[in-house]
């Protein structure tokens, strides 16, 4: 958690102004916290001096500028002795805590039954620790402000929330050799993603495969692929080398980036020769 410049705990985030349904919710939030404060007879600054915030987050709050954690409701919760009911707002925040994009990939993958990733360039979003995640956002450029970065570090965290999921999705995942072998954040960085991905793999519903680097032949030059199948029957999926990068739905296109993938799983080490390469590669490390 970051912390503002009078040594107060921060807030939130700032709201994306071109996330409608963000500013939708966090205005209404915004004022029905006021109403509270108002009614309780206290101040901005004598709240926030109660709930450990500085006075002008409070009001960037209020103003549904500012996205609050959950910890800042409950707090204000117990302040104002709103009974659960300033608490119970958590669950609409929730909706809208993450960016937009972030939002719409993870609530498709929260229906998908079936979830079919090629990744070309890091370990695919699904499978990172936080702190290479971290490492990862850390690198973008232009860099990102402290509180993006927090941010996109907790919405890529939530995303895992699909393993917890009963019955959970079929996961298949097919990695580079080289984004195994990259030393993101440095080498104890790596050892523990590794460490982790040993974790996954192992899991029942996963399916992990190696492509090495010395292949002849790759069927996934055209860059990253990822299919998400759900319980209707319908599909969704997104590649860089097709369709301009766009998702598509239509079953012709999906045809297409579903051959694509499954020969690109026929060229790749088999899951059970991919664990003893992690195996053998985490020892390395």
């Amino acid at each position: 958690m970051s912390v503002d410049s009078d040594g107060t705990e921060d807030a939130g985030w700032d709201v994306d102004p071109e996330d409608e349904q963000g500013v939708a919710v966090l205005a209404a939030l915004g004022r029905q916290l006021r109403a509270w404060r108002e009614a309780a007879d206290t101040r901005a600054a004598d709240f926030g001096l109660a709930i450990g915030y500085g006075e002008d987050l409070v009001r960037k709050v209020e103003a549904g500028k500012r996205i609050p954690r959950p910890e800042y409701l409950d707090k204000a919760d117990e302040v104002l002795r709103a009974g659960g009911r300033i608490a119970a707002m958590k669950a609409d925040v929730e909706q809208v805590r993450y960016p937009k994009k972030v939002r719409d990939l993870a609530k498709l993958e929260g229906r998908a039954v079936e979830i079919s990733v090629y990744s070309s360039h890091n370990i695919h979003g699904l499978l990172q620790t936080s702190e290479y995640a971290a490492a990862l956002f850390g690198m973008r450029r232009p860099a990102y402000s402290r509180d993006e970065l927090d941010q996109m570090l907790a919405a890529r965290m939530a995303r895992h929330s699909v393993f917890d999921r009963a019955p959970g999705p079929a996961l298949a995942f097919v990695q580079e050799e080289v984004t195994l072998r990259r030393r993101i954040g440095g080498t104890m960085v790596l050892r523990r993603q590794l460490e982790h991905l040993l974790e996954v793999i192992k899991l029942p519903n996963v399916e992990f495969q190696v492509m090495p680097t010395d292949v002849e032949e790759h069927a996934g030059m055209g860059g990253r692929i990822q299919v998400l199948k759900f319980p209707d029957g319908t599909a969704v999926g997104r590649s860089e080398g097709a369709f301009q990068g766009r998702p598509v739905s239509d079953p012709k296109q999906l045809r297409i980036l579903e051959l694509r993938y499954g020969i690109i799983r026929a060229q790749a080490l088999t899951p059970r020769a991919s664990l003893a390469f992690i195996e053998e590669l985490l020892g390395e490390t």
